[in-house]
């Protein structure tokens, strides 16, 4: 991938061009400027213009910075042969407008937490996520609940990877529950790593994003980085160390209080989950439900809540959480008469 660009300075705008290499322009650039228009629309400051492999930009400095970034995400996609879409487009512009948002927060806490190994940024995007950071950066234990897309695990990730840069912790243990599997895990083939690796994907997707592959193989090979389910954390005492229990919502209130007390001297926690998303059996109560109630009080513990207004994924994850939510509330006032307004027997 290539993008070259030259510019050509005004008084307080600058106009530059960017041109696309290695893949077809029109992939894009859209079928009649479409993309074009649609990022003209988020930034109105801002003209796009196209002739062949060549992209005009006319607008502030800081616009050109985003636009651009925005066209080397998109460029990415085509080369991975994948058809960009509307929604694409949106998902990245709605990423920046995040971006914006806590660059106006202040910088009372430090945005950037790691850089990738290809030196991309990895930094809190959102104000909850930057609570996350602020939270883990003043507490042990956090617990950072939420819906889907809103970047626990990611952001998670990328705290415990800073921590073990600074030397703050000698270790990283990522921990899941294999809810699906019983936690046995015995009927499925292969070895212990064959069978418990399809529930502990998300995190190694994190991971090596953050941290080279030669260099995670390493770390993982002398269990400086390690992953596991929830079943082997039993037993263990944790020091040294940054835990992060991803997909609490599917822990039993007594797999909670293991895991909680697997901490010893100098190890910090993070617990993610969305309470909405349970696979436990109906009979079971999540530990991340009780635990909201048990913990509340006790000072080095922190609650961090993200909603759909912290969703950096594709733009209908937040409109499909806002429809169940809607959904959810509709059922509970249908089941609770004073709630709905209707009068019940007696009345």
């Amino acid at each position: 991938m290539k993008i070259n660009y030259s510019n050509t300075q005004t008084t307080n705008l600058i106009e530059q061009s960017i041109f696309i290499r290695d893949v077809e322009p029109l992939s894009v650039i859209g079928l009649h400027d479409r993309i074009l228009k649609l990022i003209e629309q988020a930034y109105p400051d801002a003209r796009l213009t196209a002739r062949g492999n060549e992209i005009k930009i006319y607008g502030t400095p800081e616009d050109f910075t985003e636009i651009n970034e925005i066209f080397s995400q998109l460029i990415r996609l085509s080369l991975r042969n994948q058809t960009v879409t509307d929604n694409d487009v949106q998902t990245l512009l709605n990423m920046k407008k995040s971006d914006r948002m806590v660059a106006g927060l202040g910088t009372d806490v430090e945005d950037v937490l790691v850089h990738t190994h290809t030196g991309a940024v990895v930094r809190a995007k959102t104000p909850n996520q930057k609570m996350m950071v602020k939270a883990c950066n003043e507490n042990d234990i956090v617990f950072a609940i939420g819906p889907a897309g809103t970047g626990k695990t990611y952001t998670s990730v990328a705290i415990a990877v800073k921590a073990l840069k600074e030397r703050k912790v000698k270790k990283i243990v990522l921990v899941r529950p294999a809810v699906e599997a019983g936690e046995s895990l015995g009927f499925l083939p292969g070895d212990l790593k064959n069978k418990i690796d399809p529930y502990l994907r998300p995190l190694y997707d994190a991971l090596e994003e953050m941290i080279d592959h030669d260099r995670l193989e390493l770390n993982m090979t002398k269990n400086i980085i390690e992953i596991a389910p929830l079943a082997y954390m039993r037993g263990r005492t944790l020091n040294n160390a940054f835990v992060i229990l991803d997909e609490a919502q599917n822990a039993t209130q007594i797999q909670m209080k293991m895991f909680l007390t697997r901490l010893g001297f100098n190890s910090r926690a993070i617990i993610t989950g969305d309470v909405t998303q349970t696979d436990l059996p109906k009979m079971k109560m999540s530990g991340l439900v009780s635990i909201q109630r048990i913990l509340k009080d006790i000072e080095g513990i922190k609650f961090v809540h993200l909603d759909q207004r912290d969703v950096v994924r594709h733009k209908l994850i937040r409109e499909i959480i806002s429809a169940y939510e809607k959904h959810d509330a509709e059922l509970e006032k249908a089941a609770d008469p004073k709630k709905s307004g209707k009068k019940t027997q007696g009345e």
